[in-house]
C-alpha cells in the first residue's frame, strides 16, 4: 500500500539544551559542524551544552532548531528511501519552514543557516524590549479574536493574530499597549471560560511591528541563492499548497511576508488528506500535539524520541 507522507518542521519554543545529540553516530551528525563552519561560531556546543540563554536568543535559536531539524530529516530519507515511500508534501511552523524549504531542495543547508541567523537577529532588533508582546488566547474561537485585536489597534499601536496553532490557542501579537488592550476587550466581551498567558518572547514575533525586520530580510535574500522547488509545500502565509517547480522568487515572497504576517498553521494541517502520515523532524513534539488538536484522524510521529526510526520502519512497512 502506497503511504502518502507528510514531513512537519517545528518552530521556535521547541529548542533544548541537548538537542541533537541522539544523532551522533550518524552520518546526520555531521551537519552540525557543517553548520559551525557556516556560521562562523560554535553553534553545536550551545545546542548540546548550553547555556540555556543563550540558546534563548533568537539569532541562535533558529540556526539550531533548522540543523537539528535538516539532521533528523537527513536520517528520516534513508529510511523513505529504503522503503521506496515518496515525500507528498513539506511544511514548517514559521522559522520551520526554512527547514521544510531546504527539504524541498529551493535552498541549501547552509544558505538556510545563514537567512535563519539573519532573520533572528533582524527580528530580535526590530522592535526595542518592553515596546512589544505576546499572548496564547486559549478556548476563545478565531473570529472574537480578530475582533478583539480590531478593537484595540490605534495607528501606532497595533495587534494582530499571530499563530493559529490550533482552534483553541491563538497567539496575538503586537505593541505592548495594545495586546494589553485586546486582552481587556476579551475579558469584556467572552463570557466562556478562558486563559491569555502573556509569553516570555524576546520580540512581538509576526506583527506588523515585524515589518523593519522584512525589509531587512529582503534585502539580504539578494546574497542568497533560493531554487525551484522540487517538492510541493504549504505556506505559512496563505496554507497554501504549491506544487514542486515553484519559482525561487514566489518562494522567497512568502519567506517574508511571513516575517510580519500570520502562520496559518491550523489552515495547513486543514489542508491535509486524512491518510497522510505526518513525520516530524525536529526538537520536541510540539507539532504533534497541534496536529492531534486540529485533525485527530492524522497520524503523527515526531523523531525526537528514542526508538522513534525503528517505529517509523515498522510503520512505512
Amino acid at each position: 500500500m502506497t503511504k502518502s507522507v507528510t514531513l512537519l518542521f517545528p518552530g521556535q519554543g521547541a529548542q533544548y539544551v541537548g538537542m541533537g545529540k541522539s544523532l551522533e553516530g550518524h552520518t546526520a551528525f555531521n551537519l552540525f559542524e557543517k553548520a559551525n563552519q557556516a556560521l562562523g561560531f560554535n553553534l553545536t556546543q550551545m545546542m548540546f551544552e548550553g547555556p540555556e540563554d543563550d540558546l534563548k536568543l533568537t539569532k541562535f535559536t533558529q540556526p539550531a532548531i533548522l540543523s537539528h531539524s535538516v539532521a533528523l530529516f537527513e536520517k528520516a530519507k534513508e529510511i523513505l528511501e529504503e522503503k521506496n515511500v515518496k515525500i507528498d508534501r513539506v511544511l514548517g511552523h514559521s522559522v520551520g519552514e526554512y527547514a521544510a524549504l531546504v527539504a524541498a531542495g529551493a535552498i541549501s543547508y547552509e544558505d538556510a543557516l545563514n537567512a535563519v541567523h539573519l532573520r533572528g537577529k533582524y527580528m530580535q532588533d526590530a522592535v526595542p524590549e518592553g515596546k512589544g508582546k505576546m499572548f496564547a488566547i486559549m478556548k476563545v474561537p478565531q473570529e472574537k479574536i480578530i475582533d478583539a485585536c480590531k478593537a484595540a489597534s490605534q495607528e501606532g499601536s497595533e495587534v494582530m493574530p499571530a499563530n493559529f496553532n490550533e482552534p483553541s490557542q491563538i497567539v496575538i501579537s503586537g505593541e505592548a499597549n495594545a495586546c494589553d488592550r485586546a486582552v481587556a476587550w476579551l475579558e469584556e466581551n467572552w463570557t466562556e471560560p478562558y486563559r491569555a498567558v502573556e509569553l516570555k518572547v524576546s520580540a512581538p514575533f509576526h506583527s506588523s511591528l515585524m515589518k523593519p525586520a522584512a525589509n531587512n530580510l529582503h534585502n539580504a535574500f539578494t546574497s542568497i541563492a533560493f531554487k525551484d522547488s522540487t517538492l510541493p509545500y504549504i505556506a505559512n502565509v496563505d496554507a497554501k499548497e504549491y506544487p514542486a517547480g515553484t519559482s525561487a522568487q514566489t518562494i522567497q515572497d512568502n519567506l517574508i511576508k511571513q516575517v510580519d504576517g500570520s502562520v496559518l498553521w491550523t489552515q495547513s494541517i486543514q489542508e491535509l488528506p486524512d491518510d497522510t502520515i505526518c513525520i516530524e523532524c525536529g526538537p520536541g513534539r510540539v507539532l504533534m500535539g497541534l496536529v492531534r488538536k486540529i485533525n485527530r484522524n492524522i497520524k503523527v510521529i515526531s523523531l525526537d524520541k528514542e526508538g522513534a526510526f525503528d517505529e517509523l520502519k515498522e510503520l512505512l512497512s
